[in-house]
């Protein structure tokens, strides 16, 4: 079975995300009022041939604790739908 896995990793809440800090200001400047906080972080999207669900997750879990995701820095949460 196919599998589409979207996944979202994102600086954590504790440390500062420059970039996001930058956007946040230059939005401001643009007038575009009402904007409290702007964080970046990534989108990314894999297909997956999995017998079922479960290994699907488990190969996402794997993907992300040893290559998309910096634990020291980054979480992440995913989903994942039958393709």
């Amino acid at each position: 079975m196919r599998y589409i896995a979207e996944i979202d990793v994102m600086p954590l809440k504790e440390l500062l995300d420059p970039q996001g800090k930058t956007v946040n200001k230059n939005l401001l400047m643009m007038d575009l009022h009402g904007i409290e906080d702007v964080r970046i972080g990534k989108h990314i999207k894999i297909w997956i041939d999995a017998e079922n669900e479960i290994l699907a997750k488990e190969i996402v879990e794997v993907a992300c604790k040893k290559l998309l995701c910096n634990p020291i820095m980054e979480n992440y949460v995913f989903t994942i739908i039958p393709a």
